[in-house]
């Protein structure tokens, strides 16, 4: 089966490329936020294939994945054909719902033309989907190729734009945390935070845009991985760190209720509560082990690429057939 889709999310973007189809993957000369191409910091295999625009046209496809309201008219330019009508199409919700939640209504709401699929049942809960065929694949992720040693008494996150997200990704918390042990920021235009955070360098430590192996490596070495974000879908680098073997302190929020269980580290609302299970595990590397021990199994039970491909093979075929 060929399939259309953007290069928007890059942790999902290759799990997904490494089904058994052939991806096609907008290119354009800037790599722009329309045309990024295949992924650099990330390993996708070779039948995710770079197209321009110009290519597409003549290009048979056999279903659009859409993850931007934009894209389907951008689909209907570059195909000649329009997303939904003339060829199937899938839309896939990656985020939570902003605004006026609960009543946030989705931009795909009350269409007869597409399935919005979204990656949490937490989201599709959320969004008002209105009279749109709704349906959740839950996440898979690609085992990383390392395991958690956490031999260094430090804590490890991963978090985009911490500062200009800042409540909703739990950045205003970090320093209740880097009170107790030095923390490890990773992840896109994280540059700067500790300031940003009034901390000394010593206490947090910034690393930007690192390539996905590598920063896999360097968490693994960290004690114990914080998920402190207040109001965004489950994050793929938790799920990672779990797949390490990394026990786990997070924020009961959204999803992270259904993915972390009590047992891989905490998980609870009361901050405080956080702080002291953060502690204990700093304090003690063997309980870190056993709480590691748990996030491992439940994520690749879960979470396992091979479910993930499945569920979304026997999709990709339902609407596909349906519209024949």
């Amino acid at each position: 089966m060929n399939i259309l889709l953007w290069h928007v999310h890059g942790s999902w973007t290759t799990s997904f490329v490494h089904g058994k189809h052939r991806y096609l993957v907008p290119v354009t000369p800037d790599r722009g936020p329309y045309g990024l191409g295949r992924a650099r910091t990330y390993p996708w295999p070779d039948s995710a294939v770079e197209v321009t625009p110009e290519e597409l046209r003549d290009t048979d496809v056999d279903l659009v994945i859409l993850q931007r309201p934009e894209e389907i008219d951008l689909a209907a330019e570059w195909l000649g054909r329009r997303p939904g009508r003339d060829v199937p199409a899938i839309y896939v919700e990656h985020n939570t719902p902003k605004g006026d939640v609960p009543n946030t209504r989705h931009p795909m709401a009350d269409r007869d033309d597409l399935l919005l699929t979204h990656v949490t049942a937490f989201n599709q809960l959320f969004w008002d989907n209105g009279g749109t065929r709704t349906t959740v694949v839950d996440h898979g992720v690609v085992p990383p190729a390392v395991e958690w040693t956490g031999e260094l008494d430090r804590l490890a996150v991963v978090i985009n734009e911490p500062v200009r997200r800042w409540r909703v990704t739990g950045t205003d918390l970090l320093a209740r945390f880097a009170a107790l042990a030095p923390l490890d920021v990773y992840g896109m235009k994280v540059d700067g935070l500790a300031a940003h955070l009034g901390l000394p360098e010593d206490r947090l430590t910034s690393h930007d845009d690192v390539p996905q192996h590598a920063m896999h490596a360097e968490l693994a070495k960290r004690r114990a991985y914080l998920h402190l974000c207040r109001w965004t879908s489950l994050g793929l680098s938790l799920i990672e760190a779990m797949t390490m073997g990394m026990p786990v302190v997070a924020l009961a929020t959204t999803e992270a209720v259904e993915a972390v269980p009590p047992a891989a580290g905490a998980l609870s609302t009361r901050v405080d509560t956080l702080v002291d299970a953060a502690r204990g595990l700093l304090d003690d590397r063997e309980s870190a082990r056993r709480a590691g021990a748990v996030a491992r199994a439940a994520a690749r039970d879960r979470y396992g690429l091979e479910r993930f491909l499945a569920d979304w093979d026997r999709l990709l075929e339902e609407e596909v057939c349906a519209s024949r």
